[in-house]
């Protein structure tokens, strides 16, 4: 039951964080093994990055990048301009994007299959910046079903302060309902 995520974000997203967030919500709540883990060097806030998490049932050996992966989730469009976002992506595996544009815009693929989220609005109107990790993070439960939506809510309060619970479990809820639709 392995499964494989990549995120891929700008510095200063909170790429990262959606990863940890998923690994929290898998390990502390549904009781899976994660890992969870970012790919960075000096860069500064803006440029691309990237995340990893795995879960499985059983413990997971696998200390390296994930090059094969189940879903990969991208924060900013722009990125598709840079980078092969689409690289690695397993047969009857998902890419998630967060765009205004509707899935066909980017293409079909006999074998995966692209979703799509406009997460900046929802952030924007939620958390009133466009910090978009919550919301991908719902969207990605949604469309996985790696953890529930109780798990990714409680791993919203284990791992962010307080004071930032509420928006961006509604941003986690918002995504969430969207694409279970």
């Amino acid at each position: 039951m392995l499964k494989e995520i990549r995120w891929h974000g700008r510095g200063g997203q909170g790429g990262f964080t959606a990863a940890r967030l998923l690994g929290m919500a898998g390990s502390l709540y549904d009781d899976y093994y994660v890992q969870a883990f970012p790919s960075f060097g000096p860069e500064r806030r803006g440029a691309p990055v990237l995340g990893f998490t795995r879960i499985d049932t059983q413990p997971i050996h696998d200390r390296s990048k994930v090059y094969s992966c189940d879903y990969v989730v991208v924060l900013d469009e722009s990125l598709l301009d840079v980078v092969d976002v689409r690289e690695g992506i397993k047969k009857g595996g998902v890419l998630l994007i967060n765009s205004e544009r509707r899935p066909e815009a980017f293409g079909a693929s006999p074998d995966y299959e692209v979703f799509t989220l406009w997460a900046t609005g929802i952030a924007l109107e939620i958390l009133g910046q466009p910090v978009t990790n919550t919301a991908m993070f719902g969207a990605l439960v949604a469309v996985s079903g790696a953890v529930s939506l109780e798990a990714a809510l409680t791993a919203v309060e284990l791992t962010l302060p307080q004071e930032l619970w509420e928006k961006n479990k509604k941003a986690v809820e918002t995504a969430y309902h969207q694409l279970r639709r």
